[in-house]
């Protein structure tokens, strides 16, 4: 037996759950693992397990931009490097606001194991995939977002039972970083693709209105992973609680864009353009005093920079890790990016990409 293992059973005992029945979930592309318990009475529950030392530390509010360059990438991209003190805060927050965030039953966040309620499976992509109306479950989702964004700036810390966590914002730093992960990833797939020092300096200049507009605008909790997959419906709540929103822990400060192109401009499902405008009208129509016009720019330039930095992403993921079925999203991506580039405000980007990646690596 492993110490993990161990661990593992030492925790569930002291729940009271080491008589419960385990079945693994599939993985995903983080350091994560899930599995059911099954207990003999109530309800079914989620076993998180997240290995401390699994992944390089999370961005410490005081680090200096190379300090963080020097923590590796969670610092920069001030990702929560899977901490459980950081889903427990994130949740307790969601769950003030009267959305649904899982309740943690059991937790040791020194040992990164937590118990957590069930939401069950009906994920978004999962209830549409077997014939459900998608139009009421992704306008459900805005609305949960408008609730969300209602509540305005996060506070700089979320407490929660694991303890506190900083709220820290999505900067400059970490927009760019994602960005570049583009020009990193993408020569290292398709050798048709291939960028100079020179190059890479003309990439950040383009983008780097984008950038401090983002930064500027982040005014608002993130959700940071806001899609179909990472969205379970519970019809038997009420109102923005039939929403139930999982893998949280990274949330930030953001610019209040940053979950609506997740969701409407999404990697894993096609969401149709009417579906996108009616979803948009709708969020709109929620939150009256936001100016349109200028939000859509935003939304437009920071979709296609969460787009680039995806595309960075799948590329890591089939060349370096061997996980070939990243491929088939990598054209939705570059849809959606060639779209989000024939807006105005992306000119200077879409130039770059004109002069630096061939057409036919863009599809």
């Amino acid at each position: 037996m492993s110490d993990r293992e161990s661990l593992r059973l030492d925790f569930l005992k002291a729940a009271g759950l080491a008589e419960a029945p385990r079945r693994p979930l599939a993985g995903d592309a983080s350091t994560r693992r899930y599995e059911r318990l099954m207990p003999a009475t109530g309800p079914t529950l989620m076993l998180m397990d997240q290995a401390p030392a699994a992944e390089s530390p999370p961005c410490d509010p005081t680090w200096t931009p190379d300090q963080r360059r020097a923590a590796g990438w969670n610092a920069v991209a001030r990702l929560s490097a899977g901490k459980i003190e950081a889903f427990a805060a994130v949740a307790a927050h969601l769950k003030a606001l009267g959305l649904s965030a899982p309740e943690l039953p059991a937790l040791d966040a020194p040992n990164g194991l937590a118990v957590l309620e069930d939401f069950g499976d009906a994920l978004f992509a999962r209830v549409i995939a077997d014939g459900a109306d998608e139009a009421p479950l992704y306008l459900a989702a805005i609305e949960a977002l408008a609730t969300l964004h209602d509540a305005g700036d996060p506070p700089a810390v979320l407490s929660g039972p694991g303890g506190d966590w900083p709220m820290l914002t999505y900067d400059e730093i970490a927009l760019q970083g994602g960005a570049d992960l583009f020009v990193e990833w993408l020569p290292r797939l398709d050798a048709r693709a291939t960028f100079d020092a020179a190059i890479v300096a003309d990439w950040r200049e383009a983008w780097a209105p984008i950038v401090a507009s983002g930064a500027g605008g982040a005014s608002v909790m993130a959700h940071r992973d806001y899609h179909a997959e990472n969205l379970i419906w519970l019809p038997e709540r009420q109102g923005v609680a039939r929403v139930g929103m999982i893998d949280f822990q990274d949330a930030v400060r953001a610019h209040p864009s940053w979950d609506l192109h997740s969701l409407l401009q999404d990697a894993r499902r096609d969401v149709s353009p009417a579906l996108e405008t009616q979803a948009l009208d709708r969020y709109f129509a929620l939150r009256p005093g936001v100016d349109r016009a200028a939000f859509m720019a935003d939304y437009a330039g920071l979709a296609a920079l969460n787009q680039a930095r995806i595309i960075g992403i799948f590329a890591r993921l089939i060349a370096r890790d061997g996980k070939p079925r990243y491929r088939q999203f990598l054209p939705r991506m570059w849809r959606h990016l060639n779209a989000n580039l024939e807006q105005p405000a992306l000119a200077s980007v879409a130039r770059w990409f004109d002069r630096n990646v061939p057409v036919e690596v863009r599809a």
